[in-house]
């Protein structure tokens, strides 16, 4: 699932004061010897990401171990080239932030192409909730899918508060806008159906498809990007939409009047993982621990509202900064997480049905 990278240098500037009290991270003590040499490369999304995990991660990492960091960025899901690194034995990366997805994929079957990640008894790990974490990944960051709109469209009357009213024109007239892929767009059409959120998987594709058949005469646009999503929003082109919640923030971040609705926000998690038959895996997993530090994740909202995967790391977010989070307390309790395995199984088929259903 593509997700944008985040905003902005001027979110960060909205955010740098704000987060100035921050606990600082614990001091950094390696297990064992590390050669001052060795050097690992990281997969990221580039963009924030990169500058964010560069001070926050990889540059006080290598202060404290002497192991260099190099970021590499590369496409949102790049499965096909970890196989390709990992059956040549050619690495050009050591490890990745990667989707719970793209875990499956690469780990589904005889054949594995992630290392098991190895630290379920290190206390730095046991502290992320296990919903975050597998056997090949740690989660670092949430990423999630909410309602927005604009507050200068419902000024006087009553705002949308839920994926029913998103898909309910008659008592939410406006433009509105849904993504034109099964990803997402299913499972709001099932909660705006009454579906409960436990009961969302497996997809009853049926009533999904004849929710989206009621909303689609009054759907004005149909976004493939997030970019495309965020400008929406920005120019006033719709009045309420679906989109990234680094979308709608950028939005805001940009100056437009946009709102954030989370109640039943769906999310996913990406996390750090090791490519099998790296050379370099140990140096990989102490960067894992370093990065998993409470407090050293709590300094990544210097430069977007994080989908922080420690709960301790919130006692030392300023509180207006933490509800912009996805994993703030409150926003994630409302929300639907999705299941990796359903999409991984279902992919193809529903695919290829929505476009059909899309084209008519």
């Amino acid at each position: 699932m593509t997700k944008p990278t985040m905003p902005t240098i001027k979110r960060r500037t909205l955010l740098l004061g704000a987060a100035a009290g921050l606990a600082a991270p614990a001091i950094w003590r390696p297990s064992g010897a590390r050669a001052q040499s060795t050097r690992i490369v990281v997969r990221d999304d580039g963009g924030i990401y990169t500058q964010a995990y560069t001070e926050i991660f990889y540059r006080p990492f290598t202060e404290a171990t002497g192991i260099e960091v190099v970021p590499a960025q590369a496409q949102a899901e790049p499965t096909a080239q970890i196989r390709s690194m990992v059956e040549t034995g050619t690495y050009t990366w050591d490890m990745g932030k990667i989707s719970v997805p793209a875990v499956l994929q690469l780990t589904t079957g005889e054949t594995k192409y992630l290392e098991p990640v190895g630290l379920d008894a290190e206390a730095v790990i046991q502290s992320i909730p296990a919903h975050f974490r597998n056997e090949y990944q740690v989660g670092t960051n949430v990423y999630t899918t909410v309602l927005a709109y604009r507050r200068d469209a419902f000024e006087g009357r009553e705002a949308p508060a839920s994926w029913a009213d998103l898909m309910d024109p008659e008592k939410f007239p406006g433009r509105r806008a849904l993504r034109r892929h099964p990803y997402d767009t299913l499972e709001q059409a099932l909660m705006a159906d009454g579906v409960p959120a436990d009961q969302v998987y497996p997809l009853d594709l049926d009533r999904a498809f004849a929710r989206l058949d009621k909303v689609q005469p009054a759907t004005d646009i149909w976004w493939t990007s997030g970019a495309q999503a965020e400008q929406l929003l920005i120019s006033g082109e719709v009045d309420l939409i679906s989109t990234w919640v680094s979308r709608a923030q950028s939005a805001q971040a940009a100056g437009a009047p946009v709102e954030i609705v989370w109640n039943q926000n769906i999310w996913g998690c990406d996390g750090w993982s090791i490519l099998k038959g790296t050379p370099n895996a140990d140096a990989c997993r102490e960067l894992i621990k370093f990065a998993s530090d409470p407090a050293r994740m709590a300094q990544l909202v210097k430069f977007f509202p994080a989908g922080i995967v420690q709960p301790a790391a919130f006692e030392t977010i300023p509180a207006d900064v933490a509800r912009n989070c996805p994993t703030y307390p409150a926003n994630i309790e409302t929300g639907l997480q999705i299941d990796a395995a359903y999409w991984l199984e279902n992919a193809d088929p529903v695919i290829e049905r929505f476009n059909s259903w899309f084209i008519g």
